[in-house]
């Protein structure tokens, strides 16, 4: 008898869909940054993409329609299903705290894939947040005149920089610690893979 599905192909597809798009923006990200960095660091050219600015903007560009396109679909499906409501909510205050205390202490359960305990609840909620956030510090840096309410709600320009700059900080941090789960809870990448 087969194992149930955790992980219908919907969701595996956005998965893997939105991991390669994230990795294309950052690393083309990082080239871009390079060409006009803020603050006293570059990034290493060997972890960049685009090879100069010219190139690391086409692939920031091709990335970011990949990641809209699948965040719209992969937000469209979780709302019309009601799979957003039934897997991200609710979180209480207390049970992050119990489960933050009990990952902490590597003393998480995960019984059941395919139910998502509460530090996991608001962490893919904060990333969903965040990756709202990049798209809309990225249109102001992309088309600045064309979005002027956007761009003076994020402080103008150059603020609008540092924060497209955080929020990306951010995400790579989501994504070292997602990858640090998946290496404690192996069998989550089989189910991402498989969906069982």
């Amino acid at each position: 008898m087969a194992s149930p599905i955790i992980h219908p192909a919907w969701l595996r597809t956005a998965h893997w869909i939105n991991a390669i798009a994230v990795l294309l923006l950052i690393t083309s990200g990082w080239r871009i940054y390079n060409a006009s960095p803020f603050f006293d660091f570059s990034f290493p050219p060997e972890l960049t993409l685009g090879g100069w600015l010219g190139g690391a903007l086409q692939w920031h560009f091709f990335a970011m329609w990949l990641l809209f396109i699948n965040g719209i679909f992969y937000l469209a499906i979780n709302l019309f299903s009601g799979r957003l409501h039934r897997q991200f909510f609710p979180i209480s205050p207390r049970a992050f705290l119990q489960d933050m205390a009990a990952a902490l202490k590597g003393k998480l359960a995960h019984a059941d894939p395919r139910k998502y305990n509460t530090v996991q609840k608001a962490a893919y909620l904060f990333v969903i947040a965040d990756l709202i956030l990049i798209v809309l510090s990225g249109l102001v840096l992309w088309k600045s005149v064309q979005f002027p309410l956007l761009r003076e709600l994020l402080g103008g320009y150059e603020a609008a920089r540092r924060v497209h700059f955080f929020a990306m900080s951010a995400l790579v941090g989501f994504v070292a610690v997602h990858l640090v789960m998946v290496a404690l809870v192996p069998r989550t990448l089989v189910a991402m893979i498989r969906g069982r």
